[in-house]
């Protein structure tokens, strides 16, 4: 199985340790038995919000959007919003590190072929078996304002 996992930043308000986010994703590919190939985006609400409208016709900003390729070889994009990110892990009370595992753990298991708002909750389990499994990785640096 490959191993191309791009990760991009398009956000100012957060440093992204891109060499954390490929691990992670990595260690998600190999404990789901799936391939690694895509992309994590990390992205402001303003062009979430536009994803969002564009791609699911809901105008309004979303925590995390994944585009499944239609190559093979390659699953796709996972998009995250930083702003609802760090929203989510301060009305979660966990850090954003831990939120940004939940999410692209989320995204992954979407660009895999998961689908929660069909399945009977394989989709959950599978999310909480994994989160289990995979180590601990610093992933963002909110930056101060």
């Amino acid at each position: 199985m490959g191993r191309e996992i791009v990760v991009m930043n398009w956000c100012r308000s957060a440093g992204v340790d891109a060499g954390a986010v490929r691990s992670l994703v990595a260690e998600l590919a190999e404990a789901a038995g799936a391939p690694a190939d895509c992309s994590v985006v990390f992205v402001g609400d303003r062009r979430m919000r536009g994803y969002n409208r564009r791609y699911r016709a809901k105008n309004a900003t979303t925590d995390v959007l994944s585009f499944p390729a239609e190559t093979e070889g390659y699953l796709g994009d996972i998009v995250i919003s930083i702003p609802r990110l760090a929203a989510q892990a301060r009305q979660l009370g966990h850090s954003v590190d831990e939120e940004a595992k939940v999410l692209i753990t989320h995204g992954y298991l979407h660009l895999i072929g998961h689908d929660h708002e069909v399945d009977e909750g394989q989709m959950r389990r599978l999310e909480l078996r994994l989160s289990r499994r995979i180590r601990t990785h610093r992933i963002l640096r909110l930056k101060r304002r």
